[in-house]
């Protein structure tokens, strides 16, 4: 279950247990968090919950991983989301002002004509009846373009930095062999010297955090943890949920059908994807102090893992439909809460309503041809593709 929680059963009836003891791979027990007011009270309460364990891998890194990463100079010190430091609101304040709403959407019109020009160039490929896969020529490298008009990035590629990115997620969070984790510690390893060298001259919020660092007597590579944070926990799960909330789209005739219409609010939609597909489906926490969670006990160093995914579940009135604005939509906690809320939650919030507006039309003469697959990991989904195409004969032709 601890891996693959999006394709866990949810029992709509509230007889799940809040709280459970489960041992991963390797031995350790987490104690699972799915109760919505018992997650919450946990990202509410940072002394007793600390995220201080984020970026602890799941898999611990056998001696060559760690000399490989230690061979680039890899450092993270807490910065935003595994920081439960005093340190952290001003960090935290740094990059919310780079990513303030204003700002966001300010580039809405420009993120518009992007994604009309993509899917005008795919709806013509679609009726000359090739197939196109939404994650690769749509989805995956949007959020990163449009986090480039608000940070100052690394001159990269946007394929290296994807490949960074998703390693990243992978070599943190996924249950892995030895070999695989060597082989993404060096790919992490490599673009951390890209991200480390670009933050000691960068401008904008990277030099901000540069002065604010050695102002505060601050670890040297805060800006670095930063920059890794907003690359592999802003725009990766951006372009995943996207991907994700496309595909869950492609079965909903109805919704597809009342946006057409002007009859369901896009804004609605976004919120019904987060609920129900959150690109992050867990999180982590680490007791501080002997405590209890919905009445079991929680010795002190145990990691807590919140189960973002199943918390959204239980708080709308229909669970698993896709009720654009139903009661308790907007409750999900697919961008956390408390003090570590996602600081970038605006701008994902403003991506996907863009892509479902101009996306939708699409999807409603489309079959999927292969839908997205997810490998198994603790936090994140990371679907590898999104495979549409036009049908050459519509249901209604083979009826008649």
């Amino acid at each position: 279950m601890l891996f693959r929680t999006w394709d866990q059963p949810f029992d709509i009836d509230g007889r799940a247990e809040a709280t459970v003891e489960v041992t991963d791979h390797v031995g350790v027990t987490h104690v699972v968090v799915s109760d919505h007011r018992l997650v919450r009270q946990v990202l509410a309460d940072p002394d007793t919950f600390h995220p201080g364990n984020a970026l602890d891998a799941i898999s611990p890194m056998p001696v060559s991983a760690l000399r490989m990463l230690t061979s680039y100079g890899f450092k993270l010190p807490a910065t935003l989301a595994n920081n439960g430091g005093v340190s952290h609101p001003a960090i935290r304040e740094i990059t919310a002002q780079a990513l303030h709403p204003t700002r966001v959407e300010a580039l809405r019109p420009w993120l518009t004509g992007i994604v009309r020009r993509r899917v005008t160039a795919l709806a013509t490929r679609l009726r000359a009846g090739e197939p196109v896969d939404l994650y690769a020529d749509l989805a995956a490298d949007l959020p990163l373009l449009v986090l480039a008009k608000l940070v100052e990035l690394p001159d990269a590629d946007a394929a290296v930095v994807k490949e960074f990115s998703r390693a990243a997620l992978e070599l943190f969070w996924a249950p892995l062999d030895a070999p695989r984790q060597l082989a993404l510690a060096e790919t992490v390893g490599r673009f951390h010297t890209v991200l480390r060298d670009f933050a000691a001259t960068a401008g904008g919020m990277v030099g901000e955090l540069r002065a604010h660092t050695a102002a505060a007597g601050l670890p040297r590579d805060t800006p670095v943890g930063a920059l890794f944070f907003l690359l592999v926990a802003g725009q990766e799960t951006t372009s995943q949920f996207l991907t994700l909330l496309l595909h869950r789209l492609s079965g909903e005739p109805a919704v597809l059908d009342g946006l057409a219409r002007g009859t369901v609010s896009v804004d609605d939609v976004v919120e019904e994807g987060l609920r129900l597909v959150p690109p992050i489906p867990t999180w982590r926490r680490v007791a501080t102090r002997d405590t209890e969670l919905g009445g079991l006990p929680v010795r002190a160093g145990a990691s807590i893992v919140l189960w973002l995914a199943r918390a959204g579940l239980a708080v709308a009135e229909h669970p698993h439909d896709f009720v654009p604005g139903q009661r308790g939509s907007r409750r999900h906690l697919a961008f956390g809460a408390g003090a570590h809320r996602c600081v970038g939650a605006q701008l994902s919030r403003m991506e996907a309503a863009v892509v479902v507006a101009e996306t939708a039309p699409l999807l409603r003469d489309t079959e999927v041809l292969r839908a997205p697959w997810c490998p198994d990991n603790l936090s994140f989904r990371m679907p590898d593709t999104f495979t549409i195409h036009r049908p050459t004969c519509r249901p209604t032709c083979r009826n008649s």
